[in-house]
């Protein structure tokens, strides 16, 4: 039985070999390089006000802001009215953001001892409310999941309509990295009991930070 399915096998891969070689790697690439118009879900509404949608009922929730210079304040009255610390870890590429005084402000990575994280986004999705992250040295994937509190500061031009956009946007930067994490609101399961429990294996809260002018990164 095994000598007869190696035998079929191997007359299917010698009937397709050139094929291999010629015409089918050919249009392989060409279709990794322009892949085909799918059909997408409709959007209601501007990208901005479907991302705010979409991030709410995934319970996250949205800022908007002017300029780059308000995050540090904006941050700051965030956390204070929800009776957090002002001790946060923001990843380096955000090191030269103006931060202020209110602040407490580290960068770098965490081992999960900082209560509040404060990263940069590659871009977000409005089909999905997600927040789209990229792991490097300057923006390492730990501050995305070990604390309880993380905050995104996107701009508005870092906003795609679908979830293919994404991957159009990676193949831009010629090499992907290591980790592209999609995240839609903060941490939640409901596996045990049927109950919902916030947190379980993340932030239990996701808080972005929309600027209008100016770039997050």
């Amino acid at each position: 039985m095994r000598a007869a399915r190696n035998h079929i096998l191997a007359k299917v891969r010698d009937a397709v070999s050139d094929v291999r070689e010629g015409e089918w790697q050919a249009e392989l690439d060409q279709r990794i390089e322009q892949p085909p118009a799918m059909i997408r879900p409709a959007l209601t509404g501007s990208l901005i006000e479907s991302f705010e949608q979409k991030l709410a009922l995934g319970g996250g929730s949205l800022e908007k802001i002017d300029k780059p210079d308000e995050a540090s304040a904006v941050i700051s009255r965030y956390l204070q009215a929800r009776g957090l610390t002002t001790n946060i870890r923001v990843a380096p590429k955000l090191q030269e953001m103006s931060w202020g005084e209110e602040l407490h402000v580290s960068f770098g990575n965490t081992r999960g001892e900082h209560l509040v994280s404060v990263t940069p986004a590659f871009c977000a999705v409005a089909e999905t409310g997600s927040v789209v992250l990229l792991s490097s040295d300057h923006s390492p994937t730990t501050l995305n999941f070990l604390p309880d509190v993380h905050i995104v500061v996107i701009s508005k031009d870092q906003l795609v309509s679908h979830i293919e956009d994404v991957w159009m946007k990676l193949r831009v930067l010629g090499e992907i990295p290591r980790s592209v994490n999609f995240i839609t609101g903060p941490s939640k399961t409901a596996d045990v009991e049927q109950t919902l429990q916030i947190g379980a294996h993340g932030p239990r809260d996701l808080h972005v930070i929309l600027i209008s002018e100016g770039n997050a990164n």
